[in-house]
């Protein structure tokens, strides 16, 4: 087990992995473990979850070929980017680099017939957002970001939260900046860094309300972000 890995531990039926959100969490999803799913085919990369088997949670998510996850509901939403092959549902086909938030109480009967990989976070959503949401990102213009050779596609918003994909140009660097509300990163392509290390693909990083980097990326890289989300959830002594 990674030093940055915190500890898993059963309270009755309860899983806390990485659930005191106060933490700064660094995880090389490449180097960690896959665990198995209930459904024989699919297997979970854990990255954070609090809770039993409706948690909140948040993983990369495997299917092998042919493989199909028995039918549920998410009582407070589920939200995923297709990171390789091709996820389903009854209500559509998701190649990558698509992005879906389902909204509270929907269902859907998920299954992947040539096999895919997803990054996922489950039962998150504030009740009142209620929109679902696809979009295919290889399909969208990026708009011009804040520096030069930053590009931004944003995805999503409500309330004080806000997910975009940011590509960065070789060569950019950003200016230090506070994270209200924390910050969630995936690596999806190349190299991301800040003055704490460098981050390759694959990689999650989950920064705690009021955290403070200096981001930049010197080979170039692509990011999922999701910013403003962290103020509400469990502290240490809440534990």
């Amino acid at each position: 087990m990674k030093w940055w890995l915190k500890t898993i531990f059963n309270v009755g039926s309860k899983m806390e992995l990485n659930a005191n959100f106060d933490d700064r969490i660094v995880i090389n999803t490449r180097n960690n473990n896959w665990v198995p799913s209930p459904v024989k085919g699919i297997e979970r990369n854990m990255l954070d979850r609090l809770g039993a088997e409706f948690a909140r949670a948040t993983s990369v998510v495997r299917y092998a070929p042919g493989s199909s996850f028995t039918p549920h509901e998410h009582p407070l939403g589920e939200e995923f980017l297709v990171l390789s092959g091709v996820f389903s549902d009854e209500h559509g086909t998701y190649p990558e680099g698509t992005y879906v938030r389902n909204p509270p109480g929907s269902t859907h009967h998920a299954f992947s017939d040539q096999g895919c990989e997803i990054f996922v976070k489950v039962h998150q959503f504030d009740r009142a957002d209620a929109n679902r949401v696809v979009i295919d990102t290889k399909q969208v213009a990026f708009r011009q970001g804040l520096v030069p050779g930053l590009q931004v596609l944003p995805l999503h918003e409500f309330g004080t939260e806000h997910v975009a994909l940011v590509r960065w140009a070789p060569g950019t660097r950003f200016q230090p900046h506070t994270h209200w509300g924390g910050e969630e990163i995936f690596v999806i392509e190349g190299v991301f860094s800040d003055e704490h290390g460098d981050y390759p693909a694959g990689t999650w990083i989950r920064s705690p309300h009021m955290s403070v980097h200096n981001p930049f990326s010197n080979p170039g890289c692509l990011i999922y972000v999701k910013v403003g989300h962290l103020t509400d959830c469990p502290r240490q002594n809440e534990l």
